[in-house]
C-alpha cells in the first residue's frame, strides 16, 4: 500500500521484534521521511490510533512502539528507567528505520523524545513534544511536604508483596481508569470504552503491576533543562493548555530558552485540552505537526 493509498481508517499492523530477549511491539506505516512515536505512561500504540494513519498518507513513514512494560511488549520485572528506554528506542532505531528520524512523543515519551535529540542528534533531525512530562515520576523537591509523605506512602503499599497486587487491581478497575482520563481529558466525550480498554488491557498482562511499582520508585531521569542546551535539532512543542498532570506553566522552560546556539523552538498551546492533545484534538495535532514538518525538512 502507498502513502497515497491510505487513509484514517487504515488499519495498523501489530509486529514483534526480540530486543535483548524480549517481546517488544510495533507498527510502521506508509513511506518517507521516518517519524517515530513514543507514548506516555500507561499507553500504548493505540493511543496514536487517530494520528498514524493521517501522518502516514501525507508522505510519512511512521513507526509506533509500545516501550518495554507497557501495551504489547513485554513486561519483565526491571528496575525501569528513562535512561533503559532510550537504549531501547535507539536500538530498535538501528534495527528498523536507519535514517535520521523525527521523535514524537506524549508525557514521558516527549521526554524521551527529548532525550534522543539531545544525546544522540545523529539519529535525529528533530522532536515533537506533546505535554512533556518534566521526569519519569515526581522528584522529591517539586512536592510540599504533605503530599511527599502520601506518595512516599502509596509507593511503599503498591511495592508491597502482599498489598500491592490488591491495591493495583483496585486502580486498574475501568470505572477508575474513566475516572482518571475524565480528570486528564478536557472534553469528557473524548473518554470513549475503546480508550479505557486501550489501557485496561495491558494492566491485565503478567508483570504489569510490578512495572507500575518499579516505576514509582524509579528515577525521575534527566528534567528537560538539562536536556535543552545540548540539543541542536528544531522542535516543536505542543501543550494542551487544561493539563492538570503537566500544567502548561512547564511549558515556559520551552517558551524562554535561549541556549547559545538556540535550536529553533516552535512552542504553540492548544486552548480546551488535557493531557493528550493527539487524542483529544488529533484534527489540531495533526494539522501542526505536518505544517511544521513542512515548513522544517524538505522531503
Amino acid at each position: 500500500m502507498t502513502a497515497h493509498q491510505l487513509s484514517p481508517s487504515t488499519p495498523l499492523d501489530k509486529l514483534t521484534w526480540d530486543w535483548k530477549g524480549y517481546k517488544i511491539q510495533y507498527s510502521v506505516l506508509g513511506t518517507g521521511r521516518p517519524l517515530i512515536l513514543i507514548h506516555g505512561f500507561g499507553a500504548s500504540i493505540g493511543h496514536w490510533r487517530k494520528n498514524i494513519p493521517v501522518l502516514a498518507a501525507a508522505g510519512y513513514r511512521v513507526f509506533a512502539i509500545d516501550l518495554l512494560g507497557f501495551g504489547g511488549s513485554e513486561k519483565p520485572e526491571l528496575d525501569y528507567s528513562l535512561e533503559l528506554w532510550q537504549e531501547l528506542l535507539k536500538d530498535f532505531w538501528t534495527s528498523h528505520v536507519q535514517e535520521p528520524a523525527v521523535f514524537v512523543g506524549n508525557s514521558i515519551g516527549a521526554l524521551l523524545s527529548l532525550m534522543l535529540v539531545a544525546n544522540h542528534p545523529d539519529i535525529a533531525v528533530g522532536g515533537v513534544l506533546l505535554n512533556c512530562a518534566g521526569g519519569l515520576n515526581h522528584r522529591p523537591s517539586e512536592l510540599n511536604l504533605p503530599l511527599r509523605t502520601v506518595m512516599a506512602t502509596f509507593t511503599r503499599l503498591v511495592s508491597s508483596k502482599t498489598l500491592g497486587a490488591f491495591l493495583f487491581n483496585r486502580i486498574r478497575q475501568k470505572p477508575r481508569l474513566r475516572k482518571t482520563l475524565r480528570q486528564v481529558y478536557c472534553d469528557p466525550a473524548a473518554v470513549t470504552d475503546e480508550l479505557v480498554d486501550l489501557i485496561y488491557e495491558p494492566s491485565c498482562d503478567r508483570g504489569a503491576q510490578q512495572v507500575f511499582a518499579s516505576i514509582l520508585v524509579a528515577p525521575p531521569g534527566p528534567a528537560p533543562a538539562e536536556l535543552l542546551p545540548k540539543v541542536k535539532r528544531p522542535l516543536l512543542v505542543l501543550w494542551g493548555e487544561n493539563d492538570p498532570w503537566t500544567p502548561v506553566a512547564g511549558g515556559q522552560i520551552f517558551q524562554n530558552y535561549g541556549g547559545d546556539h538556540k535550536p529553533p523552538i516552535q512552542f504553540t498551546s492548544i486552548p480546551n485540552t488535557g493531557h493528550c492533545p493527539h487524542d483529544e484534538r488529533p484534527e489540531v495535532v495533526n494539522s501542526l505537526i505536518l505544517d511544521w514538518l513542512t515548513k522544517s525538512f524538505s522531503k
